[in-house]
């Protein structure tokens, strides 16, 4: 999955405001205790990090 890809997936379940915000400020466990930005920047693939948000925040199968 392409950055751009997963940033419009994050823009379009949390909106454009906030979807930054989340990804700055909340830790996942599913992300080893990281945030988004934390997780991408020590090299995590975007899907992964796309699947951790899903999981821990509940994001229906159809949107995933």
């Amino acid at each position: 999955m392409r950055l751009t890809v997963f940033w419009q997936r994050m823009a379009d379940h949390f909106g454009e405001g906030y979807a930054d915000s989340f990804a700055r400020d909340h830790v996942m466990s599913e992300l080893d205790g990281r945030t988004v930005h934390q997780a991408l920047d020590a090299g995590w693939e975007a899907k992964d990090v796309w699947r951790a948000v899903c999981t821990a925040m509940g994001v229906p199968h159809e949107k995933r």
